[in-house]
């Protein structure tokens, strides 16, 4: 058989539903243009050009996108619409097109065909792209994005923290990171939604990954061997300072011996009136040269308040109301949130040129038998004039104030924020001031209710919202109040205080303060009893450990534009609390 009839022959065989060889042939070679023509026109309109190419997206969404990292960024990796909005595999991305056609519709009848009907549209649009997201597991993210491959050590210790938790609690990307590439409105969830769009999924909680835990031990001993090098360095300037003490004290025995000699071998004489003698510096009765010093950042807060800590704008409010504290998360970026803030990126309309954004602050604390003692100390500023203040000072009076308070854990929040609770919206030259009514810091233990979500335009906080006397003063009686210590510098004077319905000052002092500028540097050293008598005063166990923080008004400032430190805990002989007060 010649090989043309072979191929005939071959070419006409009929093999499956009676097709021929070269029909099937025929076929096939239509199925793949089909397909190669239908894959091409899909992943078109994949692309960037085509989801911009209607003016409703070109004109909202685009724009806002082109601001965020996802669009430009160090790396150079742009991730388009479809990255985020389109799934990778065939069968999830051929139902997203589908649904697409629903957009299609709506484009004929011009439902966000103007910015103001989009905008109208926006938040119903938000929320079904994120619930697709979170029953998904963010798949779209995890294009990118994965747990197994994150760096642990090039993330801020917040996200660091935070991505801990999701692992192991089962969240996922959008959980947290919404309003990341559009404008924000997840704002306008209540709290049902929230609680529905966050709610962990245990059947997708990961380990976690063997190079986040070996870096996690690292950091572990890392900090243990720098307290553990610090505390060696206390000892041995104890030593130092015991040796330089004694060597003092013989060498002064000795100068009082030779003196005493040489007044006897000497005629007396008429004494001459003595002149009054010259005031110095105080000086400490503690030898501070003993005690460890921890550095601890005081940054300008701005308009943050409790309200926002606790409200929709703060990316950690879910994980501070679970018990996270305030440090564990940003106490490595006080410089740069003081700096963000100072300069009006966020949370300042009140800018005030060349104000520093954060104070580093060496911070040393002592106790005997009686008395807790605490050091301040820090670098002071050239004065930098206030626009909107008389004279350039908002309190001429003081150049500096310090004040710091003290809390049991009975306070709500104490435990993670220190002295931010009782910082308010509606607080004088805050926000949501009351016109004619001046407002100092209160607590929400002394409030019927506190406004968090400023819904319908409600102000924030709880101002109008007191308790009745009795009530205010049951939860007085529990100690369920900060109390305060203050000094300021222009008088020289100290004040001892309490917070719970309003700041209450000078019913009675019990504390004492020295304060000397040494070089350019504030030194302010304060003296309070542990057993404080007095109502407002918390009487301190050295065996307990007690809620802590400070502010600084620096460069004759006032009211709200201080620095403050985040919550800390101070204890007496306890190297587990960031405050260690040493026995002296």
């Amino acid at each position: 058989m010649s090989a043309a009839n072979l191929v005939k022959g071959l070419m006409t065989r009929k093999i499956l539903f009676g097709a021929t060889v070269t029909a099937a042939l025929f076929f096939m070679l239509v199925g793949v243009i089909f397909w190669g023509g239908f894959n091409t026109a899909m992943e078109q309109t994949n692309t960037l050009e085509f989801c911009i190419s209607c003016h409703e997206m070109e004109d909202n969404v685009y724009k806002e996108y082109q601001s965020t990292i996802h669009y430009t960024n160090r790396s150079g990796v742009r991730a388009s619409c479809s990255d985020c909005h389109v799934p990778d595999p065939w069968v999830h991305k051929v139902v997203r097109k589908i649904k697409a056609s629903n957009e299609l519709w709506h484009k004929a009848l011009g439902s966000i065909d103007t910015p103001e009907k989009f905008d109208a549209k926006r938040f119903t649009m938000a929320k079904k792209v994120w619930g697709e997201m979170k029953a998904t597991d963010s798949r779209e993210c995890r294009n990118c994005h994965d747990f197994e491959t994150m760096l642990p050590e090039n993330q801020k210790p917040r996200a660091r923290k935070q991505h801990l938790n999701a692992m192991t609690a089962g969240n996922t990307c959008i959980d947290c990171h919404k309003g990341i590439a559009h404008k924000p409105v997840h704002d306008e969830l209540t709290d049902e939604e929230i609680d529905e769009l966050t709610t962990p999924d245990p059947e997708i909680a990961i380990g976690i990954p063997a190079h986040w835990q070996e870096f996690l031990d690292k950091e572990a001993a890392a900090k243990a061997e720098k307290k553990r090098l610090a505390e060696e360095a206390a000892k041995k300037a104890a030593e130092q300072a015991a040796k330089a003490a004694e060597e003092a004290k013989i060498a002064a025995a000795l100068a009082a011996e030779k003196a005493k000699k040489e007044a006897a071998n000497k005629p007396k004489k008429t004494e001459a009136k003595k002149a009054p003698a010259k005031k110095t510096a105080a000086k400490s009765s503690i030898n501070w040269a003993a005690v460890p010093a921890r550095e601890i950042g005081v940054f300008y807060p701005g308009q943050a308040s409790m309200e926002w800590v606790l409200g929709r704008k703060h990316g950690g409010k879910r994980s501070f109301t679970k018990g996270d504290r305030c440090m564990d998360c940003h106490e490595e970026e006080i410089a740069d949130i003081g700096q963000k803030i100072v300069t009006g990126e966020k949370l300042e309309d009140q800018v005030i040129p060349g104000k520093r954004g954060s104070i580093p602050v060496a911070v040393k604390a002592a106790h005997d038998s009686k008395s807790l003692y605490m050091q301040f100390t820090w670098e002071d500023t050239e004065h930098q004039p206030v626009p909107f203040a008389e004279g350039g000072k908002m309190d001429a009076m003081n150049q500096m104030k310090l004040a710091f308070m003290l809390a049991t854990d009975e306070v709500e929040y104490a435990d993670r924020a220190g002295c931010w609770g009782t910082c308010h919206a509606d607080a004088d030259d805050m926000p949501f001031a009351p016109e004619g009514q001046s407002v100092t810091k209160y607590l929400k233990e002394s409030r019927t209710k506190i406004e968090l979500k400023g819904r319908n335009k409600k102000p924030l906080g709880g101002w109008d919202k007191r308790k009745e006397d009795a009530e205010i003063k049951a939860e007085f009686d529990a100690q369920h109040f900060m109390d305060i210590v203050r000094y300021k510098s222009g008088d020289k004077s100290i004040e001892d205080g309490s917070i719970l319905a309003d700041r209450l000052m000078n019913e009675g002092v019990i504390s004492e303060a020295i304060a000397n500028k040494v070089g350019n540097k504030w030194v302010v050293e304060i003296k309070r009893p542990l057993v404080a008598d007095g109502d407002g005063n918390i009487s301190l166990d050295t065996a307990q450990s007690y809620n802590f923080g400070f502010a600084i008004h620096d460069d004759y400032s006032n009211g709200r534009f201080h620095h403050v430190s985040l919550g800390y805990k101070l204890g007496f002989d306890n190297a587990d609390v960031e405050i260690n007060a040493v026995k002296q």
